[in-house]
């Protein structure tokens, strides 16, 4: 009897962009604005693009959907004291709980991570186009992805 291989299933390699419903492209590029430093990779009727280096966030309008309680995503930043000092100029409050996450005024929740405490890598050459010279890592991630077998050589 022959044995008929297995398809090869693709394998997951990165986030190449999410899209966020929102009410308003004008509103949400300057709700977005104050808070983070960002530059806008291109508009379209109805979209814009906040560029993140080699991902990308779509704004997409109108907002079709309920505000987001639980389901969110994670923006990565280099200084995640300054984002909060931000949201507190801006009058956000973060959500309760251990994570800092807060609502957009569209209701996508946003939740805020420091580069250097997670696993998550740029390559050097997409922080030197980012105008990023070095961001560094904490101890315990580069743990993470040493027993990963990811650690920069």
């Amino acid at each position: 009897m022959q044995q008929t291989e297995k398809p090869r299933k693709p394998r997951l390699v990165g986030i190449n962009h999410i899209a966020l419903e929102v009410g308003d492209i004008d509103a949400a590029l300057t709700f977005y604005g104050r808070l983070f430093d960002f530059d806008l990779r291109g508009r379209e009727p109805g979209m814009a693009f906040i560029d993140l280096g080699d991902q990308f966030i779509a704004l997409m309008e109108p907002r079709t959907q309920p505000p987001d309680r639980h389901r969110h995503f994670g923006l990565v930043v280099d200084d995640r004291e300054a984002a909060r000092r931000a949201l507190s100029a801006a009058g956000i409050e973060p959500l309760p709980g251990g994570f800092f996450d807060f609502l957009d005024p569209w209701g996508n929740r946003v939740q805020i991570v420091q580069y250097s405490g997670i696993q998550f890598t740029k390559a050097p050459h997409v922080l030197r186009g980012m105008g990023l010279s070095r961001l560094d890592k904490s101890a315990e991630a580069l743990e993470e992805l040493e027993r990963k077998g990811m650690a920069a050589e």
